[in-house]
């Protein structure tokens, strides 16, 4: 008999009783500690029922910012409908009577946080097993959601299942007081272009970004320009995935954007000393940032969400571009057109956008519908394989010269930047300036009003 419990309690999954008491016994002792434990420990964390019961109860005491103490716990235990006439009174004496003091509290903490992670281990592994014997899905398939599982454990986060709106109230309490305190003008990371960022309130976590123009346009220069100022200045990783262009090609356009040396220049090699200097001190400037950038041309969603998900610190995403990437799953099906294979990529992207808690830019070509009109601005429904890239997009900008059409237009080299759908707020055009010898924009300085 004592071998069959002996194994019975091998299959119990990692927690610590002793922890999970101590940390209750030190709120119940010290409600100070209070506020620290509610910021590390989720009421999932605790194993045993009881222990969880009584950690909830405290935790909905602390949002409604009730007095904690054993009296008032029993009583909201009992309004709760988990209070224990037997039990409950006894118990909560005795988590404070075994309790040596909240002063170690910290360290009680750091143990369940531990056994936590184990137990998350040990489930993810579980479903793996479960999937391989099935048999139903393939190896790709069963590595992708490993990867995706084991990716929700390192950031901390349940890889599903409801979330109560408390928790969430308070990530965005954290959040109010995160920009409240920041002197940044925009919440999210910014363009680096002034008025962009003022009319898409930058780019923000989780949001999937389209910028989208004919060929020619520019549409890589601004991703570049985008790239380079986030690399610079949010102190962040940031990845530029390029499907079309090698790497040299890149930083080449890189240096030349940091440099103001001429992008013809570069590529002839024909430089003078002060160019030389110039590339010198740029290339100094991109080599202490944290760009990363991959070019293999036959990537799928799932190849950069992979490559992602190894990135410390990661701030932001750039895909060049769409139209070139292969299916979300990797493989095309036979039976799919086009359109159903772009619908799935752009579902997948705002996907990959939520899960790895980032903005995705991605950039997107546009049919010649807008070459047949008078007005050649690009509109919506000028998006190649439109339909889904559109309701999956967050906020979609195209870029607009006149001048590309009309050679002897008085607006040389002016940009128009139209933000034809913004989640967060209203749609308008932004005047860019373009300096085609560097290929960048650059915001425009305004020396009257706009009304």
């Amino acid at each position: 008999m004592a071998l069959e419990e002996e194994e019975l309690l091998l299959k119990q999954l990692p927690h610590s009783v002793e922890a999970e008491q101590a940390v209750l016994g030190s709120m119940l002792i010290d409600p100070r500690c209070v506020p620290d434990v509610i910021e590390q420990l989720r009421p999932e964390d605790f194993y045993i029922r009881q222990n969880r019961e009584i950690y909830e109860t405290i935790y909905s005491m602390f949002n409604f910012s009730l007095t904690i103490d054993p009296v008032t716990v029993l009583e909201n235990m009992r309004k709760n409908g988990v209070y224990d006439e037997n039990v409950s009174r006894n118990y909560i004496l005795q988590l404070m009577d075994t309790t040596p003091t909240a002063a170690n509290v910290g360290e009680y903490v750091a143990i369940i946080k531990d056994k936590t992670l184990l137990r998350r281990i040990a489930e993810t592994a579980g479903d793996m097993t479960a999937m391989v014997q099935q048999g139903t899905d393939s190896g790709q398939d069963v590595l992708e959601a490993a990867e995706q599982r084991v990716y929700a454990i390192r950031q901390g986060r349940a890889a599903r299942g409801l979330t109560p709106i408390s928790a969430v109230l308070l990530d965005v309490y954290d959040r109010l007081n995160e920009l409240a305190a920041s002197d940044a003008a925009v919440p999210g990371l910014s363009t680096g272009l002034g008025d962009l960022d003022l009319a898409i309130s930058g780019l923000n976590k989780s949001d999937l970004i389209l910028l989208a123009a004919r060929p020619g346009m520019g549409k890589t220069s601004m991703a570049l320009n985008i790239l380079l100022h986030a690399g610079k200045f949010s102190g962040k990783s940031v990845a530029f995935f390029s499907l079309e262009m090698s790497r040299e090609q890149l930083v080449l356009r890189l240096i030349s954007n940091e440099s103001f040396v001429d992008n013809k220049k570069l590529v002839t090699g024909k430089l003078n000393e002060s160019d030389w200097e110039k590339v010198a001190a740029a290339a100094d400037a991109l080599n202490r940032t944290k760009i990363l950038i991959d070019d293999d041309s036959t990537v799928s969603v799932a190849d950069i969400n992979a490559k992602c998900r190894r990135v410390e610190d990661l701030g932001l995403v750039v895909i060049d571009y769409l139209q070139l990437m292969t299916s979300a799953g990797g493989k095309e099906r036979s039976g799919d057109n086009r359109q159903q294979i772009v619908s799935d990529i752009s579902r997948a992207l705002k996907i990959m956008a939520k899960e790895l808690n980032v903005p995705v830019l991605c950039l997107s070509q546009l049919s010649r519908a807008n070459e047949s009109r008078t007005n050649k601005r690009p509109m919506l429904s000028d998006l190649r394989e439109s339909g889904a890239i559109e309701q999956d997009a967050d906020i979609v900008m195209f870029l607009y010269r006149e001048d590309y059409y009309e050679k002897e237009s008085e607006n040389h080299n002016l940009a128009e930047c139209i933000i034809a759908k913004n989640r967060h707020g209203e749609t308008r055009t932004v005047e860019l300036q373009w300096l085609p010898e560097y290929t960048t924009f650059s915001s425009i300085d305004r020396t009257h009003e706009e009304y």
